[in-house]
Formats: structure tokens, C-alpha cells, sequence
């Protein structure tokens, strides 16, 4: 692939089409290579280095491009010399145990990323994503994940609608809803967030008979932003499953 074609990543339509995406920096290239021993499509990656970065060790094809084809291709304003070509990502089959989070229609590449990141720290999730959602391999997702993109598996376009057929229990955030606290919470299948300004849509969430939680607060503002109300459920379920290994 020329370097003209790699530059095109950047953008969706063209992710799409040719099957690639971009991975900037040292630090997700080698969470890249971390993930490649599970991953049989991650071999198929390749690296565009600067001089700096021409002993990088990988099992990788690898091309050494001058500073100004690296900045060309890369997207962040201070590249660091290295980035990736790295194969779409394909789920693969739930675990034992697996939870999972839907998002519908989140918007923030920086929340789906921070998002990613609390779900592979905490291990054993999967996210699905509705149509309508940011892309997961949008570069700045990619970067905000710090890697958590090769450990989570991801879907995308999954309509709200389908979860009915996939989950016995489903449950969703909610202010009338209750605290998250309860024991009850722990009890779900698929936990399902809305759009960080819309919210949810209630027609659709009775359809589905979600069950309605909600993050007990004391302040004054309306409400929290989407990937910090993520971030306390997914702990809070790891509390009430897992309480030992979370109060060490």
C-alpha cells in the first residue's frame, strides 16, 4: 500500500473499503504486538518508522519513510515516528461470563475510548455500538483507548432492537431508576447507555423491559458525563462480583 493510500485511513469511508485502520505511537504499536499472539489477523499489520525507529523489533513488514512521509500520514501535530496498518478487527465469540455494554449512538471519540480502556481494565466485557455511533478505529478512539482496542472485542452497527434477541436481562441507566448499589445490579446480561446528549429512547427501552439503574449523587449539575457514568458502573458490577479483589 502506497503511502498515499495509508493517509486515507483517516478517514471511515475509505477504512472501510481497503480494511485498514491506523495506530500512531509507540505505545499502541506495542499493545499491537501484545495482542498479536491471540489475534490471527494482527500478523498482518505493517510498520512506517522514521530512522529513530529503524531497529524497532517486530515480526512486521517494515518501512522506513522520512520525517516529512511521517508527518503526511500521521494524524497527531508532534508524530512520535512510528505507525501502524493494522487489519479491521473482528469480534470474536462471547466468553464465559462475558458482560456487555451497548452504547447507542455515543458521539465522543474520547468518551468511546475512555470507555474501552475501564472495559479492558476490568476484563470480561464486550461493547456493542448502534448505528450511528462514532467509529471505533476513528484515530482519536484508537488513541484514547491506549490500546484497549485490541483487548475489548467491539460491534458495531447492533440495533437497539436485536439485544432482545441476544439478552435475557437487560438493564440500562436511568435517573428514576435504582441504585446502582443494589445487589440487584450485578443481575444483567447487557447494560445499555445512551447518547451523552439525548439519552435514551423510553419507548424502546419498555420494549425491550430494560431494567432502569441509576448513579446516586449530591451535587447541583444535571448529570454525569457518559464515559465517567460507564466507568462507576463497570466498577461498581466488579465490586459486587469481585469484592476482594477490588478492595486490595
Amino acid at each position: 500500500m502506497n503511502l498515499d493510500d495509508v493517509k486515507k485511513l483517516h478517514q471511515k469511508k475509505y477504512r472501510e473499503a481497503l480494511g485498514y485502520f491506523l495506530v500512531e505511537g509507540e505505545h499502541l504499536v506495542l499493545e499491537m504486538q501484545k495482542a498479536a499472539a491471540r489475534n490471527p489477523l494482527l500478523p498482518q499489520c505493517e510498520l512506517y518508522v522514521t530512522k529513530e525507529h529503524a531497529d524497532w523489533r517486530s515480526p512486521y513488514q517494515t518501512h522506513v519513510i522520512s520525517k516529512l512521509q511521517m508527518a503526511r500520514i500521521c494524524d497527531t501535530k508532534t508524530p512520535q515516528g512510528i505507525i501502524a496498518r493494522v487489519p479491521l478487527l473482528t469480534a470474536p465469540a462471547p466468553r464465559a461470563g462475558e458482560r456487555t455494554v451497548y452504547l447507542h449512538e455515543i458521539q465522543d471519540p474520547g468518551n468511546l475510548g475512555t470507555i474501552l480502556r475501564t472495559l479492558a481494565w476490568f476484563d470480561n466485557f464486550r461493547c456493542l455500538l448502534s448505528p450511528g455511533s462514532v467509529d471505533p478505529y476513528n484515530s482519536k478512539a484508537v488513541r484514547a483507548s491506549m490500546g484497549a482496542i485490541f483487548h475489548v472485542p467491539v460491534e458495531s452497527e447492533v440495533e437497539l432492537d436485536a439485544l432482545r434477541g441476544r439478552f435475557e436481562r437487560i438493564a440500562c441507566l436511568d435517573m428514576t431508576g435504582a441504585n446502582i448499589q443494589s445487589t440487584g445490579f450485578k443481575a444483567f446480561d447487557c447494560y445499555v447507555f445512551g447518547n451523552e446528549a439525548r439519552g435514551l429512547p423510553r419507548e424502546k427501552m419498555i420494549a425491550l423491559d430494560a431494567q432502569p439503574f441509576a448513579i446516586a449523587g449530591c451535587g447541583v449539575i444535571e448529570s454525569l458525563n457518559l464515559a465517567s457514568a460507564v466507568n462507576i458502573c463497570v466498577y461498581e458490577l466488579n465490586r459486587l462480583e469481585k469484592p476482594n479483589r477490588l478492595s486490595k
